[in-house]
């Protein structure tokens, strides 16, 4: 047995929904599928973030790109943010709308070219 870890119980949950995501697709294509989902989530998290904090700031600097970059973080069209996304989870063209993101993002960062 081993000691000093600990079992947080959402392991399989999550090996569970990367097999349902991988479904018949070689490993070496998924990564590249989990970490471009990852990066997507990650810059739209910062990017909320730091909306959030102008909006509470109330100086209406919130869609301000230069706010961001500023703070080195990505700006993130409306249209490539995480609850757009999510709001397409269950639809047939979620693929599409991933793909649309990233290239929305990699477009309007040129530390991305």
């Amino acid at each position: 047995m081993v000691t000093g870890t600990t079992t947080v119980g959402f392991e399989e949950k999550l090996w569970l929904a990367a097999d349902k995501l991988r479904s018949n697709m070689d490993a070496a294509e998924y990564k590249h599928v989990v970490l471009g989902l990852i990066f997507l989530k990650y810059v739209s998290d910062s990017f909320t973030e730091k909306y959030k904090a102008l909006k509470a700031e109330g100086y209406g600097y919130e869609e301000d790109r230069d706010e961001y970059t500023a703070d080195n973080i990505f700006w993130v069209p409306a249209d490539a943010r995480w609850e757009n996304i999510k709001a397409h989870a269950t639809s047939t063209d979620i693929g599409e709308v991933i793909d649309n993101a990233m290239d929305a993002i990699e477009k309007d960062n040129t530390a991305l070219n």
